[in-house]
């Protein structure tokens, strides 16, 4: 059997909830290989973000070149970047990769509400690394910010938010709504198959660190396993992405971790909290 590899490319989060860390949680829990290339260590718990150690561009390249050239990467999550320099250098990279399909997670303000991403980052990432994703996952603060707009009070607002991400380049786009509030949660997809809301009862806990990265990660690690959507319909995968965040949910309400936003349970499955 030939390993189906995921690569994320993301910051580091020392609890274990969100980051790089979560994303090889959910990368092994869902079939993938998991894979990952440093943007920045933290200073980090579940009550927040205390500091941030950005890698140097040029080691990030080295990261990603020793790597690529070694593994045959069958899918990309992007998540925390930090800085211009080191978006940019990503684009660079993946520009010229054959590394399958790129879910991107512009992430720009931790659960916590410590912000992860320099404002002069914000136009690289909409400029040169939009065009290049499969699929973009931002929610609605960070959508906003890309398009330069206020943030969608809700979701019929924000369909023609994630119908404008999808104009400017993004192949395919989950607008995540758990901003909005209320008792359901919507998410917006826009992709090949068209414009659809995806409903579902919303979980009332604060254990919600990392939901972001986990999500993404876990339509990547599906990307690598089964290959990217046939005609560019997110809508199959996406789904069972969000199966399985809302049951790592669930299970997140009995793990305990830490004293402020807990995480979610990746491993749900084989396990109990």
């Amino acid at each position: 059997m030939t390993a189906s590899i995921a690569l994320t490319i993301a910051g580091s989060d020392p609890s274990g909830g969100a980051g790089i860390q979560a994303d090889l949680k959910a990368f092994s829990a869902l079939g993938a290989y998991g894979t990952a290339v440093l943007t920045a260590l933290t200073a980090q718990s579940t009550r927040g973000v205390f500091g941030v150690h950005p890698v140097p561009p040029e080691f990030l390249r080295q990261q990603l070149d020793v790597l690529l050239d070694d593994l045959d990467v069958r899918a990309v999550k992007i998540g925390m970047l930090g800085s211009a320099p080191l978006a940019r250098t990503v684009a660079e990279v993946l520009r010229r990769a054959q590394a399958g399909p790129v879910v991107l997670d512009p992430v720009m303000v931790a659960t916590s509400g410590d912000r992860l991403l320099d404002d002069d980052a914000v136009e690289v990432i909409a400029r040169e690394l939009l065009p290049l994703a499969d699929l973009v996952t931002p929610n609605a603060p960070e959508a906003a910010v890309l398009l330069g707009e206020p943030t969608a009070p809700h979701a019929e607002a924000a369909v023609a938010q994630a119908e404008e991400l999808h104009r400017r380049g993004a192949k395919a786009v989950l607008l995540k709504g758990g901003h909005f509030g209320g008792t359901t949660s919507t998410d917006v997809l826009v992709d090949a198959g068209g414009t659809r809301l995806l409903q579902r009862e919303r979980i009332d806990t604060p254990h919600t660190h990392g939901t972001g990265c986990t999500l993404s990660s876990a339509i990547a690690a599906l990307a690598a396993v089964r290959g990217a959507p046939a005609g560019g319909d997110w809508h199959g995968l996406v789904a069972e992405a969000r199966d399985y965040l809302h049951a790592a949910l669930l299970a997140g309400r009995d793990l305990h971790v830490g004293g402020g936003h807990g995480p979610v349970h990746h491993f749900h499955p084989w396990w109990p909290a």
